[in-house]
């Protein structure tokens, strides 16, 4: 990028809305994963028409456009990998329009996830997809990966709720996808295109979001077994008992030992533990689906069942869950964190398989996540400095993605491909679709200036 073209951008921004300075573009190099690369400029635009102005500019000088919103991405999506200008949408950060009577929330991509969710609470609806960055992920940022969390058993992931989209195209076009109806069937589904496509087709500046009633009741339980082919069991009898959880989050005992030795929790010695949760709009609901769930627990042959019986003991069952990520990173420099996602009547192979691999590379190792959906997180900590131990981590990761592939799973269930699991995108798609998905990023972006280097999509 030259001076021409840095001028070109602090024309359209502004001054202030320009960076190119070492400082700012060392912090535009990373996210939350493990990859870094230095842009050349950021700039955060205002509104719509300034984002189809640069990309227009990109187009004409060809230089790559990364979209950003908060960074914390785990896969390396809003890592700059063919440099340029880093276009941060941060800034676009208004809720527009709130419309109860059509359960529908109007906003910018830049709004963070909790601060809708705080604005909605007043009127007792919520946007249930719930990611762990909740505090600090950004709405654009959960459109362009198609972000989940743990009430996804029951209340789905971010496109269950995308109704319509303003977006930016990478020539600069900007069209209007969707309806803010409830249902639409007119035409293709360009809105579940643009959902989930890490900001490789376009940049969306303005979202509408379908919102539900927040329930007003909930009961908590934490679940011991001593094998994990019984919690597996365990699910499957909760899923056939005519009830869906909020939540149900399983433990490896991996996770547990860490836990108990590392986090100074006073944890039993099991292969699994189950942190449930069930909701509704009155105690009785919430309070009949929980025991409907304890039947299955012991049914199945749970060692130990804790019934949280107030706020408190809630808050404390949940520590155990919400302190399994930060503990487990505490034990070396770095960490990948892996989103691998089953049929849930796999998850009990997929957790002993995932357990037999990290050995095999003697690597330390946690397993939590969603049994409810079959959306795992195996954790993998080393030291990045050590070039073996890496190089086993790099491997062990791969025979974890064929595993999980092979029992009819998928690489992410919420997490993306980005950069982290662009090479290992054949293992889960066949020619003929990655093949159909470059050619749909040639059509919508012929000059690869979007987001290039994600996806395995340039090939």
């Amino acid at each position: 990028m030259d001076d021409a073209i840095k001028q070109s951008l602090i024309d359209i921004v502004g001054k202030g809305n320009y960076a190119d300075s070492l400082i700012d573009l060392v912090s535009f190099s990373y996210d939350s994963s493990d990859h870094a690369h230095r842009p050349e400029a950021a700039a955060w635009p205002k509104n719509a028409e300034q984002i189809s102005k640069i990309m227009k500019l990109a187009n004409e000088k060809r230089f790559p456009v990364t979209p950003r919103g908060a960074g914390t991405s785990l896969a390396g999506t809003a890592v700059p990998a063919h440099g340029g200008l880093v276009l941060d949408v941060s800034r676009m950060n208004k809720i527009l329009d709130i419309r109860i009577a059509d359960r529908l929330a109007v906003v910018q991509p830049g709004v963070v996830y909790d601060d809708l969710n705080n604005t909605l609470a007043p009127h007792g609806f919520f946007f249930p997809p719930d990611p762990a960055s909740a505090k600090v992920c950004t709405l654009g940022g959960n459109v362009a990966t198609n972000a989940g969390g743990i009430r996804g058993a029951k209340y789905g992931v971010t496109k269950d709720y995308v109704l319509a989209l303003e977006v930016v195209l990478p020539d600069g076009r900007i069209t209007r996808t969707g309806s803010r109806c409830m249902k639409s069937v007119s035409g293709y589904d360009l809105t579940r295109l643009f959902v989930g496509s890490e900001g490789t087709l376009g940049i969306v500046s303005e979202i509408t979001l379908k919102i539900n009633p927040r329930p007003t009741a909930c009961k908590t339980a934490l679940a011991s077994f001593t094998t994990l082919v019984d919690a597996g069991k365990s699910v499957t009898r909760i899923m056939h008992s005519g009830i869906i959880p909020s939540v149900l989050e399983i433990l490896d005992e991996n996770t547990i030992r860490v836990l108990r030795e590392h986090g100074g929790m006073d944890l039993p010695e099991v292969e699994a533990l189950i942190l449930v949760e069930t909701d509704g709009y009155t105690d009785a609901e919430a309070d009949f689906q929980m025991n409907r769930v304890v039947e299955a627990f012991k049914a199945q042959g749970a060692t130990d069942i804790q019934v949280a019986e107030n706020q408190s003991e809630s808050e404390k069952l949940w520590h155990i869950r919400k302190s399994a990520s930060s503990t487990a990173a505490s034990l070396r420099p770095n960490n990948v964190s892996e989103d691998v996602t089953v049929p849930m009547s796999n998850v009990p192979e997929l957790l002993t398989g995932v357990s037999k691999i990290c050995r095999k590379y003697d690597l330390i190792f946690v397993i939590f996540g969603h049994a409810g959906d079959g959306n795992l997180h195996p954790k993998i900590m080393f030291d990045a400095t050590d070039s073996g131990e890496a190089e086993r981590v790099h491997k062990a990761s791969r025979e974890i993605f064929e595993l999980a592939v092979a029992l009819e799973g998928t690489l992410t269930g919420e997490h993306g491909i980005g950069l982290a699991k662009a090479s290992y995108m054949t293992l889960e798609h066949d020619p003929i679709a990655m093949a159909v998905m470059r050619s749909l990023k040639k059509l919508f972006d012929p000059n690869n200036v979007l987001n290039p280097g994600k996806m395995d999509l340039d090939g």
